[in-house]
């Protein structure tokens, strides 16, 4: 019975994410036989959990109201509460949140972590909060994810640009995050690595900038994303020989334009503006989302180079 309820719990998870879904693409997603399937959420169906239309499967008005309890029963069932536990106290936090998956081969795992944290940040969302968001497809998830209503809340970017695919940069999720609330949100348009002269400049000359990093100085919340050094170096284009220098320096991960070794040492910084982990001990909540078997040794690091509260991942 156990096998068969986190079946259809992953059949009804996927189906909420990939929706209106046909049977074929359905299987292929969940690497599950045709002929499986098809017993599986003809139960769904006739349990009015799932609809079918001619444009495929959709989980019903009941099938969602259904599936945070099943989550909380499948991470019991998994042992996966007693984790959560275990983790925060050897990692010294307030709290983590464990959800079943591994986002390095499930799309579907990673919105559900982007859903679970946009809920946990949504019941801190309340009168005039400042929240600073890093950007990466993770953070893009969470900002899509967002349903609470907070008008008095100001997203800001947490770091300069990076240049990578517009919508997983920091700006462009503040301001996705911002729509979803109905809040208000800054830029931060600086780009990473340039030369420290060249930043003390901006900082001088525009007061635009000036002002959206004192916004940043006073930020309630942190929400931040936590890269594998290997690709957050080739995303930022750093070059054969500073990668090189970052290996030999034991650095595993990456969060904030920060690089960080197994220990927690920081032990390269790229040049922007915004935050830095160490500004973290100065912010009331920060809260890390980060998924994946591949991430383990990234987290570690990141989780003991800075203040961290919260951490959002999967199993």
């Amino acid at each position: 019975m156990i096998e068969t309820i986190e079946c259809r719990y992953e059949i009804l998870r996927h189906i909420r994410y990939a929706q209106p879904v046909g049977r074929r693409a359905l299987a292929v997603l969940l690497n599950m036989s045709a002929r499986v399937l098809r017993s599986q959420v003809e139960f769904l169906r006739e349990a009015a959990l799932v609809n079918f239309s001619a444009l495929g499967m959709e989980v019903s008005a009941a099938g969602e109201a259904l599936l945070p309890d099943l989550t909380d029963y499948v991470k019991a069932l998994r042992g996966i509460a007693a984790q959560e536990d275990i983790l925060a106290a050897r990692l010294g936090l307030k709290r983590v949140l464990i959800l079943p998956g591994n986002a390095d081969c499930d799309e579907t795992s990673k919105r559900e972590l982007g859903r679970a944290a946009a809920n946990l940040l949504g019941e801190y969302l309340t009168g005039d909060k400042v929240v600073a968001v890093s950007g990466g497809s993770m953070m893009a998830a969470v900002a899509d994810q967002m349903t609470v209503r907070a008008e008095a809340t100001t997203v800001v970017p947490a770091r300069g640009g990076l240049g990578d695919r517009l919508e997983y940069q920091a700006n462009s999720v503040a301001a996705v995050m911002a729509q979803h609330i109905g809040g208000s949100y800054r830029q931060l348009y600086v780009p990473d690595s340039v030369s420290e002269e060249t930043l003390a400049g901006i900082l001088a000359e525009d007061e635009q900038i000036k002002a959206v990093v004192n916004l940043l100085k006073r930020a309630d919340v942190v929400v931040h994303g936590v890269g594998e050094m290997y690709k957050m170096a080739r995303r930022r284009s750093l070059k054969e020989d500073m990668l090189r220098d970052l290996q030999e320096r034991g650095a595993v991960g990456e969060a904030l334009g920060q690089y960080c070794a197994l220990d927690g040492r920081v032990v390269y910084v790229t040049n922007s503006v915004g935050l830095l982990l160490h500004d973290l001990n100065k912010i009331s909540l920060v809260i890390a989302v980060a998924g994946g078997a591949s991430k383990a040794e990234a987290i570690l690091s990141v989780m003991r180079a800075g203040q961290q509260h919260i951490l959002v991942t999967d199993e």
